[in-house]
């Protein structure tokens, strides 16, 4: 990698808020894009390929503005990449965002956040790219009553469950790990 490369990648990790040096690897991201990562060789406690990586992610901040990409979305990301580096790839499903509270407008389909923002959703990239790295992205219906949308209005390939309580409830009583937002 160049040193102008270099340069740019570590200005766009500070312009993004995250401090770190970004790590470019060859193919090795399991979300591209979203989610740097640092290389940190010879870091304790790394992702261990013995282990069944099921982890739901309790999703229900929201980006401080409409215009930019919901952190806590960029944040499982990050996790995926981080499995991925050491060459873990979880199955499809075994990472659940569970999104409500103030993150639920994070994933309306374009037109939805069009008509509520001014402008098309800023995650939904980011939404799609997490589907194809297996990551199962479901919202509560309480949180889409609370807040006036309907379920057409939700972006495709995201499940509307019952309810984030008893979604966070199920999986944490199959074994699943919960990560809080």
């Amino acid at each position: 990698m160049s040193n102008a490369t270099r340069l740019i990648l570590a200005s766009l990790s500070l312009l993004s808020g995250w401090g770190g040096i970004a790590h470019a690897r060859t193919g090795g991201d399991a979300v591209p894009a979203y989610g740097a990562v640092h290389a940190a060789d010879g870091s304790a406690n790394r992702p261990d390929p013995s282990l069944r990586y099921r982890v739901a992610f309790d999703t229900a901040r929201a980006a401080p503005d409409p215009a930019q990409i919901n952190p806590a979305l960029e944040r499982i990301a990050r996790f995926m990449n981080l499995l991925a580096a050491d060459g873990i790839h979880p199955k499809t499903g075994d990472v659940v965002a569970i999104v409500y509270g103030a993150a639920t407008p994070s994933i309306l389909a374009d037109g939805e956040y069009r008509a509520r923002f001014g402008r098309d959703n800023p995650n939904t990239a980011l939404l799609r790219a997490l589907r194809k790295a297996g990551v199962s992205i479901e919202v509560c219906s309480y949180a889409l009553a609370g807040q006036k949308i309907a379920r057409d209005a939700v972006a495709d390939g995201v499940q509307v469950d019952l309810s984030a309580m008893v979604t966070l409830a199920n999986l944490q009583l199959r074994g699943w790990a919960v990560i809080p937002g």
